[in-house]
């Protein structure tokens, strides 16, 4: 069997899609992948052992109308190529796993009547998903509650499987990763991340706030990643400050480690990282992004914070004294952190058997 898996260039689209790429492989299964050119994804694909094909596609922005006829131009451009492609590769079944870099591939795919699966991450369905439904044979479900953003797909072809997640995030030990990134084996510790481009406002935020942080929770110690966009101006202030229980990297490929370090998560809202905290049992404070288009952050998030395992705070209140508040009370609160990792466990036991299902699913296609 031959499956060709796309998705849409973020880390919330390419992980899960790697997660099933890996579980595909383990049974035998011939995989390549579909995705953006010169894009993460393309570094990531090649480490993972697959076959990547890039196919150029990209969203609108909503305050500038006119991008919706280039990006509508672009996908159709790239849906020829793809259909001309898939004929060569002759895949038995194609899954998508969101953004608006699958809809090329997939709709080659739907055109050639070859069997298409697509996943969703999120609370709230995203646009490319929404537009790919009428053609998929079976829709996968991060949350249940993303059923009602599909209303005209019969719910027979829905399936709620949770998100999929790579194996290596469940291998890493607790003192091993810290000695592997030089913290100290017992002091508390603070896991920043925004995702793979990291997140300004929050980087900007906690450096404000980096000294009063270290003079309230002397013995505190942070893992921050910043993001490649970011890091070089993060790290010059930092140098400014002398604060050595301060670890940055710019980028981090071992997160199964950095999850495994950390008391505390502070960072955006995800469906890939809310799953991964939620599998791993790790307490968070979220700050969902602001301004995508269904606000499906704040959805996302509210999920975890409903069954108290996670705290939620806008982006707006990082520049207001609830941020360092509201973060200091949670570090200094070990009980209250293991109870939210407990709760967080409990929502994330299905997280932890998606990657199984959805390929038995995609084979099932076949």
């Amino acid at each position: 069997m031959k499956v060709v898996l796309t998705a849409g260039g973020t880390a919330g689209h390419v992980s899960p899609a790697l997660a099933v790429a890996g579980e595909l492989k383990a049974r035998g299964i011939e995989v390549a992948y579909a995705g953006c050119p010169k894009s993460m994804e393309e570094r990531l694909t090649g480490q993972a052992g697959l076959r990547f094909k890039a196919f150029a596609a990209r969203g609108f922005n909503r305050r500038q109308p006119w991008t919706l006829i280039t990006s509508t131009l672009l996908i159709a451009r790239s849906r020829k190529a793809a259909r001309q492609w898939l004929l060569e590769e002759k895949p038995d079944a194609v899954a998508a796993f969101g953004g608006f870099a699958s809809l090329p591939v997939s709709l080659a795919a739907a055109e050639l009547k070859i069997p298409l699966l697509i996943q969703e991450q999120n609370a709230t369905p995203g646009l490319a998903n929404r537009q790919l439904a009428r053609y998929a044979s079976i829709i996968t479900l991060a949350h249940d509650s993303a059923r009602s953003g599909f209303p005209e797909i019969s719910q027979q072809k829905i399936i709620t499987t949770g998100n999929p997640l790579r194996s290596e995030l469940f291998c890493a030990d607790r003192q091993s990763a810290r000695v592997s990134f030089e913290l100290h084996p017992d002091a508390v510790t603070l896991l920043v991340f925004g995702g793979s481009l990291g997140a300004r406002h929050i980087n900007e935020a906690l450096l404000d706030n980096a000294k009063n942080l270290l003079e309230q929770l002397p013995e505190l110690q942070v893992l921050h990643i910043a993001g490649k966009g970011d890091y070089e101006q993060v790290a010059e202030r930092l140098d400014g400050m002398h604060l050595p229980n301060w670890h940055l990297l710019a980028y981090c490929d071992r997160m199964g480690e950095a999850y495994a370090v950390a008391d505390l998560v502070l960072s955006r809202a995800g469906a890939t990282s809310l799953a991964e905290l939620s599998a791993l049992g790790k307490a968070a404070l979220l700050v969902p992004y602001p301004y995508a288009a269904a606000d499906e952050q704040t959805a996302n998030a509210k999920r975890l914070t409903d069954s108290d395992a996670a705290m939620m705070i806008k982006d707006s209140q990082l520049d207001e004294p609830i941020f360092m508040q509201t973060l200091v009370t949670l570090l200094r609160d070990e009980n209250r952190l293991v109870a939210m990792g407990l709760a967080a466990s409990k929502l994330g036991a299905k997280d932890v058997q998606a990657r199984a299902e959805i390929a038995d699913l995609i084979i099932g296609l076949n």
